[in-house]
């Protein structure tokens, strides 16, 4: 790939309105314009990658009904053909435009639509092959859509007049930007423009769910911004037959499917992602082992850590955690780094990618990670760690 020159355009997220059944944004700061206006240049009439940022995390862009505009996305990411990408749309005018003729939304559909969009929540749709690419969808009959909520994502959207499809803004593999920083220290070089937006508000992926089975049951492929306790709240309340109301499954917690991880049908499901160029070991410390593993205590932990020159280690936990109080100072460095309160899973949410690229930065040589427990954004928390920890670690006690 030819290196090309990486510019950063400011965007104010305050400076774009979207008003009741008005598709188009008004957009109140010339620079702002501007830039969308650039970077939908790029994405349109060159077809080229553009980083934007999203509520979730910052987005790799790409014309989405394009085979080759979308076929940049791969190149430029390193990402594997056989992983699916997600289509973002700025309307219901545009998701509908993708929709196959005569398709109708589910009632379970309709509501999580009235409540999640424009949202974190990413919902599977029939694919309409002479409208959605192959390689979208690595070939599956279903194409996953959602509406983002960041002003910016959704002007871009609109302005270009085109639907997106859009994974993280990252190299393949490793964790997902949340700063236009992040972006820049990993693709520069490799993409045109990058529209900096501020931080994302959520900091983790959207929640994708599946709800074309024909049992009618509601299938979370990948949790999210949006929790299963909210998505069953708003169930509840929209459907008032009870007989109608769906049961909603968490992949892997509530079912197994080995053929949809062998071909999966959304990202985030078969390769290992999200992972720091060092290693990651989850500790552990409150859920209970599996019968074939065994527990170590935490001081036997950093004494098979020790090494015979002083150990550069960074740490993520949340800030309530005992192990704050238990680091021990001889033979280690430690490079600290918040995650939050654990009665707020949200807000772990929010700082877990900035801390592992915040401690890779900061040249750690091995990095510790404490589970959070696993309700509300913690789930989501927990299946992106597992993800990218390379080893995990049952503490016995702190």
């Amino acid at each position: 790939m030819t290196p090309v020159s990486t510019r950063v355009l400011k965007c104010d997220p305050s400076a774009v309105h979207f008003h009741t059944n008005i598709d188009k944004p008004e957009v109140t700061c010339p620079e702002t314009l501007s830039a969308l206006k650039i970077a939908s240049h790029h994405l349109v009439n060159l077809s080229e990658p553009v980083a934007f940022p999203t509520e979730t995390v910052y987005g790799l862009g790409a014309v989405a009904l394009s085979t080759p505009a979308s076929t940049r996305i791969f190149t430029t990411k390193g990402r594997p053909a056989d992983n699916p990408l997600i289509v973002h749309v700025s309307s219901h005018a545009m998701l509908d435009s993708l929709l196959p003729e005569g398709y109708v939304l589910s009632k379970a559909y309709q509501a999580l639509i009235r409540h999640f969009w424009p949202g974190a929540l990413t919902l599977l749709f029939p694919r309409d092959p002479a409208i959605i690419p192959t390689i979208i969808t690595a070939g599956h009959p279903s194409v996953a859509i959602r509406m983002p909520s960041h002003p910016v994502a959704r002007a871009l959207i609109a302005v270009a007049n085109v639907p997106l499809a859009a994974p993280s803004a990252n190299s393949s593999g490793k964790p997902s930007p949340t700063r236009a920083e992040h972006v820049l220290q990993d693709l520069d070089g490799k993409i045109s423009v990058i529209l900096d937006g501020g931080a994302c508000e959520v900091g983790l992926e959207s929640t994708v769910v599946d709800g074309l089975h024909a049992d009618g049951k509601l299938r979370v492929l990948r949790p999210g911004g949006i929790t299963v306790e909210n998505i069953r709240r708003v169930l509840e309340k929209e459907m008032h037959d009870p007989n109608e109301i769906p049961d909603v499954l968490v992949h892997r917690r509530d079912y197994a499917d080995e053929g949809l991880e062998l071909a999966p049908t959304t990202p985030g499901m078969k390769y290992r992602h999200y992972a720091p160029s060092v290693p990651l070991i989850l500790l552990m410390t409150t859920s209970p082992p599996p019968d074939d593993e065994t527990t170590i205590s935490i001081s036997q932990l950093f004494d098979s850590l020790r090494t015979t020159q002083s150990l550069k280690v960074g740490i993520l936990a949340p800030t309530d955690s005992a192990l704050w109080d238990v680091l021990p100072s001889h033979g280690f460095k430690w490079h600290r780094y918040p995650l939050g309160p654990t009665a707020e899973p949200a807000v772990s949410a929010h700082h877990l990618f900035n801390g592992l690229i915040t401690l890779e930065r900061e040249g750690v040589n091995l990095m510790l990670i404490e589970e959070v427990k696993e309700d509300r954004e913690g789930l989501a928390v927990m299946n992106r760690v597992r993800k990218a920890a390379g080893d995990i670690r049952w503490i016995a006690d702190k």
